[in-house]
């Protein structure tokens, strides 16, 4: 499967730093965002550990394991690591990171996701949310106490149910798809989503087919625009022949 990807990162317009972390590894299939949470450095120190921990993992095991055991494999070690670098250093308690991991291999795609960072597929002119938020809010929606739309505006949208290196253990969402030729695939943070609405992500999707990188780059143009109350990254891989 050949690609091509582009990604950018944005501290946004409120932030005094930005704690999300994003890895394009295109020889390893790999590209995955992290979202940090636990103020200060510790944020910004948890998504560098979850990041580097399944880049390394996937690195070091991409011909000797089979692909979905490999990427869950190496979310598994990132929860160990962030879990473990709180602990022993009590200045970092209460950190956690999302982790939105996706790994291309043959025909297929595979995601590792925990949080409210998002995998998004355009395919032809549908724009499809593969991952489901691990958040109050998400488990509102899916009960139907809110609208969809509403989400980015809740009071509590932030928080999540579900992060790395909070906890021993962790679930891991483990997503499978087929991927195809013009397929156009979105990761980003909850930066971008809770300032440009899906319709406009589907728009740019759509309107740009001709490089990743300008995707990313109006994307994050475009979340700054609409206030940049949050970090914002995003990482776009559009699939060839």
């Amino acid at each position: 499967m050949q690609f091509q990807y582009g990604s950018q990162t944005s501290q946004g317009k409120v932030r005094i730093s930005n704690e999300d972390s994003c890895v394009s590894n295109p020889d390893a299939g790999l590209f995955l965002v992290a979202d940090g949470m636990g103020g200060h450095a510790a944020g910004e120190i948890a998504s560098q550990l979850a990041a580097r921990a399944i880049n390394e993992w996937v690195t070091a095991h991409q011909n000797s394991e089979a692909p979905a055991d490999m990427l869950q494999a190496g979310a598994t070690e990132a929860n160990h690591r962030v879990f473990e670098a709180q602990r022993k250093d009590r200045s970092l308690a209460g950190m956690g990171s999302t982790l939105t991991a996706m790994l291309f291999r043959d025909s297929k795609y595979y995601i590792a996701h925990v949080g409210d960072s998002r995998a998004y597929r355009l395919r032809g002119d549908e724009l499809e949310q593969l991952t489901r938020d691990h958040s109050l809010v998400w488990h509102l929606y899916e009960n139907g106490v809110l609208e969809k739309t509403e989400i980015s505006r809740h009071p509590q949208k932030n928080l999540i149910t579900r992060s790395i290196g909070s906890h021993p253990e962790v679930e891991i969402d483990l997503e499978i798809g087929e991927g195809l030729p013009e397929d156009v695939y979105l990761l980003c943070s909850d930066g971008l989503t809770d300032g440009v609405t899906e319709e406009e992500i589907s728009s740019i999707l759509s309107a740009n087919r001709t490089s990743p990188q300008k995707i990313a780059d109006l994307l994050v143009d475009r979340a700054n625009e609409a206030g940049g109350p949050d970090n914002i990254t995003v990482i776009v891989i559009r699939l060839s022949q």
